[in-house]
């Protein structure tokens, strides 16, 4: 008789399905998604494993050594297209080779007689995987090409409307560099633009400390530079001819931009539309104040509520000449009520009431409202950290490519933000007003001669003079200074 005659029928085998097998894979997955190599290892195959985690750890060191050690330097590099274009194209290549990190390391521990829906299934979440991370980086990449567009829109790369760069020495033989700083409402093409803000900044290319000149938008009939007297011989009298008669409210500083870009284009020659009007103002404001004008930021104040909008806002000391709530809007003098007040105080204020605060003047005066953009300025560029630039990027970005127009040439960014790193951090910011009640002998209420231009220079030069003077830095020198005429530092201004 068999053995098995009367005993259990025979049974089949079943091979176990393997999802513990496919758990522990997916979880060396993801283990290596951290930390490069973790997964080869596991499986054995030691010696790509610890090649991946080397060279993890040294792009992770390497990057943290040079960030820490040429945080300067980088700094300087990211303003350069070149450079730029070599992070755009690392920062994709290590999305990709992180991508395939993954992805290979699912492949090697996988295990094998997976049944289709789990095979299909898991690859999904591995490719999900791969694609969380490099989201991230795909993202800095899309911020760093933000950046070089904006960069090259904004910065003009073989323009020579500007003074002429020794890339390798910026600052040779140039003890100072002097930027207009020009503000006005204005459309893209700028042609009906009037800069009623208009401040020369004067920065000692060593130390970094800087005067800010502020001109007044009612500067009137003022004695124009040789080459434009064939237009204006008895100083500046607009549209009312050589020798017209100038009403109480024309015939002031701030229409030169007006009159470079339309009514006499030809007395700028060899610039296009959009560059006469602010050389033209370059070649006045330079004439009067006896400094020459290297070169020129024009913002749109109507695009710069968007800049602040995009930092997050500001906060400013809100305060007019006699402590009153400065008003946003209005026009007392046609009988128009303002729409709202600034607070005096220690203010937050959005792109909106920023604006206000640098433009309303119906509570003092023009001279007043220099004051406090200069004030304004001082305080974005002091708020103006990493963190929210970085949150508010793509924002900051596209408001500063529709809002500033200049002729500083790309390369000399990485000069600038070397020194602009020695104004933020140590160099003394003063500031001077071309104030009646400042400047004895100064005035905005009749024609500027000849002798007023010459007060003109005289002050610009006895403010540079102090900036340079070793005694000038320390903010206790400066709150003794009170003298007519002086420059007094922003740090007690504001």
């Amino acid at each position: 008789m068999a053995s098995g005659q009367y005993g259990r029928p025979p049974t089949r085998r079943r091979e176990p399905i393997p999802v513990a097998g496919l758990w522990r894979a997916l979880g060396l997955t993801s283990a290596s998604a951290v930390v490069w190599g973790i997964a080869h290892v596991s499986v054995g195959r030691r010696a790509t494993g610890f090649g991946l985690m080397g060279l993890l750890a040294a792009l992770v060191l390497g990057g943290a050594a040079a960030v820490l050690a040429f945080q300067e330097k980088l700094k300087q590099l990211v303003v350069q297209g070149f450079w730029l274009n070599v992070i755009i194209a690392g920062i994709l290549v290590l999305a990709a080779v992180w991508a395939l990190v993954v992805i290979r390391s699912f492949q090697v521990t996988c295990p094998p007689g997976l049944p289709s829906g789990m095979r299909y299934t898991s690859g999904a979440l591995v490719v999900l995987l791969a694609l969380m991370i490099c989201t991230p980086l795909v993202y800095a990449a899309n911020a760093t090409y933000v950046l070089r567009d904006t960069l090259s829109s904004i910065f003009p790369g073989d323009d020579k409307s500007g003074a002429s760069v020794n890339a390798s020495n910026p600052w040779k033989n140039k003890p100072r560099v002097n930027i207009l700083l020009l503000g006005g409402d204005g459309g893209k093409d700028r042609t009906g633009i009037r800069t009623d803000s208009m401040t020369v900044a004067s920065i000692d290319t060593k130390t970094g400390n800087t005067v800010l000149l502020s001109l007044p938008r009612a500067l009137r009939e003022f004695q124009m530079p040789p080459k434009m007297r064939t237009v204006w011989p008895n100083g500046y009298t607009g549209d009312y001819g050589p020798n017209g008669t100038c009403p109480i409210s024309a015939c002031l500083l701030n229409e030169l931009y007006i009159q470079g870009e339309k009514r006499h284009p030809e007395l700028e020659p060899g610039y296009t539309a959009g560059q006469r009007g602010p050389h033209m103002l370059e070649d006045v404001i330079g004439y009067l104040t006896g400094l020459k004008m290297d070169y020129y930021v024009l913002v749109n104040l109507a695009g710069f509520k968007d800049i602040v909008n995009a930092m997050g806002g500001v906060q400013v000391n809100v305060k007019s000449s006699d402590g009153k709530w400065l008003p946003i809007g209005g026009d007392p003098d046609r009988g128009i009520p303002p729409s709202g007040y600034l607070k005096p105080g220690r203010q937050h204020l959005d792109g909106e009431h920023a604006l206000w605060y640098g433009r309303t003047r119906h509570a003092d005066d023009d001279f007043r409202r220099m004051d406090r953009q200069k004030c304004l300025m001082k305080a974005i560029a002091d708020q103006a950290d990493p963190q929210k630039v970085v949150t508010h990027f793509e924002k900051l970005a596209n408001a500063a490519k529709s809002t500033i127009s200049t002729n500083i040439p790309a390369k000399l960014l990485p000069a600038l933000i070397k020194l602009s790193g020695t104004v933020k951090h140590g160099a003394d910011v003063s500031s001077l007003s071309y104030d009646p009640d400042k400047i004895p002998g100064f005035h905005t209420n009749r024609p500027a001669d000849a002798a007023m231009i010459q007060l003109m220079r005289r002050t610009a030069a006895n403010a540079i003079a102090k900036s340079t003077q070793p005694s000038a830095t320390p903010t206790t020198t400066r709150k003794k200074t009170t003298t007519a005429g002086s420059a007094l530092s922003l740090k007690d201004a504001c």
